[in-house]
């Protein structure tokens, strides 16, 4: 699964970060442990210590106005739960990520002699094949209206704003490739066409960037409201398989936010 490796380095250091906390916090805790009995809905803290076996066993009754060392024992256990957990994760994940790489599918295969490759299928498709499958699946964009402006790319494609060609020139800058303008099919909609169709490779999906570029006119962004909640009711969800960018006449579109949007969404 690509993208695996960087989710699990993530967890890592999110674990870490666990860790760091509860160490800190076993460093000066109470002896002993807490016991919790309750007789006739009143509640009472015990104290059990490891000094005698009575004590260990039963405790010694914390009193009201000592509730505090109740509270210190209590978390001290639930901290050492925690820490004996993380420690185990870590430990999992290290040896995980030592010997796993996202694409070791892909790499057996490509390292196969080329005439061997030929009496073989491969039990997935390999990554670059995928890719070049779904580049090359013909499809039919929608067309410009006459006199108005021609804007180019640097991959040499027409697109209809000066924004759509600073989010294609900095996909083509990254070398993520894309399709402009890929006709879809909305449930309850019709036939759209987003601005840019993505295959991600950390997941296989298709994902869709819809750049709205003129927030601050009511009757553009009422329309671009109903289709982003049409991608939602055909189970396209922002943050997930659909990237939208904003814009509005004093607010433009920088390649900084671009590449931020890449970066979480695409990448």
């Amino acid at each position: 699964m690509y993208g695996l490796k960087e989710m699990l380095i993530k967890e890592e250091l999110r674990l870490q970060s666990i860790k760091r906390t509860v160490d800190d916090r076993l460093r000066d805790v109470p002896e002993g442990n807490l016991r919790i009995t309750s007789t006739r809905n009143r509640v009472q803290f015990m104290h059990c210590m490891d000094k005698e076996k009575k004590m260990k066993e039963q405790g010694i009754y914390i009193k009201q106005d000592d509730r505090s060392l109740a509270n210190a024992l209590a978390q001290k256990t639930y901290d050492q739960r925690v820490q004996k957990l993380v420690d185990r994760r870590i430990k999992q994940i290290e040896k995980l990520t030592k010997e796993y790489t996202d694409n070791e599918i892909d790499e057996l295969f490509d390292n196969l002699h080329p005439i061997r490759k030929t009496l073989i299928k491969a039990v997935e498709m390999p990554w670059e094949q995928r890719l070049q499958e779904w580049k090359n699946t013909p499809y039919v964009g929608k067309e410009f209206a006459e006199n108005i402006p021609e804007i180019y790319t640097k991959k040499g494609e027409r697109v209809r704003s000066k924004s759509e060609k600073i989010i294609a020139d900095t996909f083509f800058e990254l070398g993520i490739e894309y399709k402009y303008e890929c006709p879809l099919k909305l449930k309850g909609y019709g036939i759209v066409y987003p601005d840019f169709t993505i295959l991600r490779k950390r997941d296989g999906k298709e994902i869709y960037w819809e750049h709205d570029g003129r927030m601050d006119e009511p009757d553009y962004a009422n329309k671009a409201v109903r289709k982003i909640n049409s991608y939602i009711a055909n189970g396209i969800f922002p943050g997930d398989k659909l990237v939208i960018s904003y814009e509005t006449s004093k607010i433009v579109l920088n390649d900084r936010v671009i590449k931020m949007l890449i970066d979480e969404y695409i990448r």
